[in-house]
């Protein structure tokens, strides 16, 4: 008897028939197993059939993978793998369309599966869906078109090679993504292809990437399906990637890596990607900028020496004695602009730039030599304290482009922030270094710069180059034209902008964290100025001044005191206010002509008293206490004071001078410059 953990309780399905309830023994060969299924539904030639999951990804079941059903598993009787292939192989090469269609239909289902498309494969199936492919006249007669479609399903499994692939084949792949006018549905099946041909080797690399333009695939990241956007993205990010291992060293990365662990728009993906493909591409130079010249090394010596050659030309070399050779070159190494004369490879120990400030400043000589021969010969004319030191700029510029393009730094993971003109450009380094070099000779002459101003010239140097980039020119050309009109008189206009915005900026940030600070100031006063009270007048119906009366707050804000007073009264204390208002019952603030007891006091001789009149509503009935303020301060003071009790915003005038004024005062004082300036502990004496 099998033991207990060996049997799994399973449904078996077949369509027209009751299901199977069975216990699978798992120690039982499958086709066993087959059998008895078969045999409970009176099927002959069980050989043709096969066990697949019902729900789910419907896998067939094989010997490697049967331990993986469960209690539960609802399984189904079909075709065996061997059988469903040769009936797809025929029924795609049928005359009748219907069958076919249907044929293709079906192998998009079941390609996804390794075992039918291990069959499938063993009959040079792939071959001839490349075949049919190869031979389509019409774009829509490519059965690929349909996401659905069995074809990369079946390369995917890696079974067989993508080099096995026809040049053909790949022409009308590339054909389809080319096209301007093609079925959405082609091109992402199409792009799909060639990103998978050229991930897998470097020949076919360079047969698609004869096939397909650049244009083409920058249009199919401009349009609005998302799909052809991703899926164009992984092609140009494949395309680059492979050209970047064989041309540039680049380490290996799937472009699909990047598709998947950064999230955010196809843009974004793609800034993401490039910014890596820049970093590990300039990270070659990383060993040579920290590597100091070995100033014992006859070859690094002889190179330093070829500079000052190029230079100066000198013929008379050979004919002078040691002494006076020697003498030369340190006359020539300082019209150069090294700081040792004698040795100026002590110049190039400092690691960084090292050695690649060698390796810049040999190829600005070897590739622009007129431009290096000018640059020397202008400087080497001038004042001593006046020129401009081709070494030590050199070598400091060197440092810099280091510092830009992060040279030796490893890649962010959310870093996006690339150069465009990187990929325009091979060997960009040595390109930005040769412009710059030229740059730091104009701008040196627009600031009429002496030695002592080296450092400063540098700086500035360093924000123009900062700025252009950051405009990310398309190419070399229009960087270095960005560059040279971005002067030193230019840099100064733009540095004095930038201070005044940052100014009017922290001005604005200050204000806005210190006004709840003052408007709580002034809500308090007003609730204070309430608790002193006021002196109030009323109208008489005959339109002239009758009686007075008087109003403050409680000491505990939940109460309004009022009652009649006598004109020679001062300030009546609350016992002798008799009448009394709960601020909670207290419903609205009216102002001006809205107030009950302005409804009959119109016109402009009225004016002065509408601006002075309020009034609080209260109680269900909609009673109201109705004010004349003694004036527009008084009038500004309580409507605000009894605003902030019913938890209004304040909103006179006089409440928006006072916080301006509170406002820049503090500000003010914030800003003082009180470095090394005492501060007495206490008040000063008042004569």
């Amino acid at each position: 008897m099998p033991q207990q953990k060996d049997i799994v309780k399973i449904a078996i399905q077949m369509p027209g028939a009751y299901p199977q309830l069975i216990q699978l023994d798992q120690k039982k060969p499958l086709s066993a197993v087959i059998k008895e299924v078969c045999d409970g539904w009176n099927l002959p030639g069980p050989d043709n059939y096969a066990l697949q999951y019902a729900d789910g990804v419907q896998t067939y079941i094989t010997e490697s993978n049967r331990l993986d059903i469960k209690n539960g598993c609802i399984l189904r009787l079909t075709k065996a793998p061997g059988r469903c292939a040769e009936d797809l192989y025929k029924g795609i090469q049928s005359s009748d369309s219907g069958v076919r269609c249907d044929s293709l239909k079906e192998l998009a289902k079941v390609s996804t599966d390794v075992t039918f498309a291990q069959e499938f494969i063993s009959r040079d199936g792939h071959l001839l869906l490349v075949k049919i492919v190869e031979d389509a006249n019409d774009i829509r007669s490519f059965f690929l078109i349909d996401p659905k479609a069995g074809f990369m399903e079946l390369m995917d499994h890696g079974i067989v090679s993508w080099e096995n692939l026809s040049s053909v084949f790949i022409k009308k792949i590339a054909s389809f993504v080319n096209a301007k006018l093609t079925d959405a549905s082609i091109q992402q099946v199409s792009l799909d292809i060639l990103e998978s041909m050229v991930l897998s080797s470097h020949s076919l690399f360079l047969e698609v990437k004869q096939e397909i333009t650049m244009e083409r695939l920058i249009a199919h990241l401009q349009v609005t399906n998302q799909q052809i956007q991703t899926k164009a993205m992984a092609l140009l990010m494949a395309l680059l990637q492979t050209a970047g291992d064989t041309e540039r060293q680049v380490p290996p990365q799937p472009a699909s890596y990047f598709l998947i662990r950064y999230s955010g728009s196809v843009q974004d993906k793609m800034a993401h990607y490039l910014y890596v493909l820049q970093s590990v591409t300039l990270n070659h130079m990383e060993a040579r900028m920290r590597t100091p010249m070995d100033c014992y090394s006859q070859e690094q010596r002889d190179i330093l020496h070829n500079l000052r050659l190029v230079a100066f030309e000198t013929e008379t070399e050979n004919s002078l004695n040691h002494e006076r050779r020697r003498s030369l070159c340190a006359k020539e190494f300082k019209k150069l602009g090294f700081s040792n004369n004698s040795n100026p490879g002590q110049d190039l120990v400092r690691t960084p730039p090292g050695l690649l400030a060698l390796d810049t400043m040999c190829y600005f000589a070897a590739r622009y030599t007129d431009a290096y021969s000018r640059f020397v010969l202008e400087n080497s004319s001038r004042e001593d304290k006046h020129e401009c030191p081709f070494g030590r700029s050199s070598i400091q510029l060197t440092l810099i482009l280091c510092e830009i393009l992060r040279i030796g730094e490893p890649p962010s993971e959310t870093g996006s922030d690339y150069h465009p003109v990187f990929f325009s450009q091979d060997r960009l380094m040595e390109e930005l270094f040769c412009v710059c070099i030229q740059l730091i000779n104009k701008t040196w002459k627009e600031m009429r710069a002496t030695q002592e101003d080296f450092d400063k010239v540098m700086q500035v140097v360093r924000e123009q180059i900062t700025r252009t980039l950051s405009s990310k020119p398309t190419s070399l050309e229009l960087f270095k034209n960005k560059v040279n009109a971005l002067n030193y008189s230019e840099i100064l206009k733009l540095r004095q902008t930038e201070r005044r915005n940052a100014r009017d900026f922290l001005h604005s940030e200050l204000k806005e964290r210190l006004k709840p600070e003052l408007l709580e100031l002034i809500r308090q006063q007003r609730l204070n100025r309430l608790c002193q009270g006021t002196m109030f007048r009323k109208i008489s119906s005959r339109r002239r001044q009758d009686k007075l009366w008087y109003c403050r707050l409680s000491p505990n804000h939940k109460m309004l005191h009022y009652g009649d007073a006598e004109e020679d009264t001062d300030s009546p204390t609350i016992e002798e206010l008799q009448k009394k208002i709960p601020v909670a019952d207290i419903q609205g603030l009216l102002t001006g002509k809205d107030c009950p007891h302005m409804k009959e006091h119109k016109g402009k001789q009225n004016k002065e008293i509408l601006d002075l009149a309020f009034s609080i509503t209260y109680d269900v009935e909609e009673d109201s206490l109705n004010f004349i303020a003694p004036s527009r301060t008084d009038f500004c003071l309580w409507t605000d004071g009894l605003s902030v009790l019913l938890g209004r915003d304040m909103t006179s005038e006089s409440m928006h001078s006072e916080l301006e004024i509170l406002l820049s005062m503090e500000i003010k004082l914030r800003l003082l410059d009180l470095e090394n300036v005492p501060i007495p502990k206490s008040a000063p004496v008042c004569n």
